[in-house]
């Protein structure tokens, strides 16, 4: 019977938990639906905090898909030294295909390279008047995905062309490596402007709430005359953090995605003129959901800084 009476008594309590702070959540709306006005800035000055740092993260994202494209083109060519030996060629490759970090090897015969030379250039009659085939034979060198990056393709491409039957290793990484630097750039501008609007936010919801806590002074001062705990007082203000957290950041997502819609059109036209076939990718269900998190907690935040300050200020007089 005790036990039943304590499992009685314990959900009891855990039901009068959940029904006062669903209703201190509804009253937290409510606040913001009778204070449109200053809600709606307050949101909106949220949601571009967000929105900012979000768009040049999409900016980010996009940017490392198509180097990750770029970089499946990358190829490391061996140019072998005249009179090398056929076999000599082919226990080269055969060696190299071992290689865990080489994904595709090729080996081009000099007569496949004069043909292929001959059929690109369009000097096939030029070419049979040769004496003898100018053209050395190669091996092309497709890295494995995961060792694309310029370091790890020059490092490949310096192992191999110290050995005996190659004359010279042709790498062209520049291009590669001025995007990669355009990329971390962007990188390091994304988590540097994230940082300063971030602060900002947390400062507008404070300011927000430091107003609200001022206006409503007498209330709490009554509240805690007749007995109310500081924590009973902060509850709402928390569900107030709570709630402009959760609706700046859906505005946030929502400018982000309408952003992505006005360019797609814009970067396929740019896109088409490289022969390629990208699409803009905006924030998946994962990120959005990440960046509904992280709004919600600070607007939580910066709600209990706000009212953990001013509210433990005020007592009754």
């Amino acid at each position: 019977m005790r036990r039943k009476r304590h499992s009685g008594g314990m959900s009891r309590q855990l039901s009068l938990f959940l029904y006062h702070h669903l209703q201190e959540a509804k009253t937290a709306i409510a606040g913001i639906w009778f204070a449109p006005l200053t809600s709606l800035m307050t949101i909106a000055v949220i949601a571009i905090s967000l929105a900012v740092p979000s768009v040049f993260y999409v900016i980010l994202k996009n940017a490392e898909s198509v180097s990750q494209q770029w970089q499946s083109g990358t190829q490391i060519t061996l140019y072998l030294k005249k009179g090398t030996a056929e076999a000599q060629a082919l226990a080269l490759v055969d060696n190299i295909k071992q290689d865990p970090e080489v994904e595709r090897v090729r080996y081009i015969s000099p007569d496949e390279a004069l043909q292929e030379f001959a059929s690109l250039s369009g000097f096939s009659d030029a070419m049979r008047s040769l004496s003898e085939n100018p053209l050395p034979a190669v091996i092309e060198i497709t890295p494995d995905s995961h060792f694309r990056t310029p370091q790890a393709t020059r490092a490949l491409s310096t192992r191999y062309a110290t050995d005996a039957v190659i004359e010279q290793a042709k790498l062209d990484l520049q291009w590669l490596e001025r995007l990669q630097g355009i990329i971390n750039l962007i990188r390091h501008s994304v988590q540097g402007m994230a940082v300063l609007l971030i602060f900002g936010l947390v400062l507008t919801i404070a300011n927000t709430l430091r107003l609200n806590i001022f206006s409503r002074r007498a209330e709490i001062e009554v509240m805690k005359l007749v007995g109310a705990t500081n924590r009973f007082i902060y509850r709402p203000y928390l569900y107030l953090g709570l709630w402009y957290g959760l609706m700046g950041g859906m505005l946030a997502w929502w400018l982000c995605e309408v952003l992505i819609l006005w360019s797609e059109h814009q970067v396929t036209i740019l896109a088409a003129l490289y022969d390629s076939h990208f699409r803009l990718m905006g924030l998946s269900a994962v990120e959005g959901g990440a960046l509904l998190l992280a709004s919600m907690g600070l607007g939580i935040l910066a709600a209990w800084f706000s009212v953990y300050r001013h509210i433990s200020e005020i007592e009754p007089g």
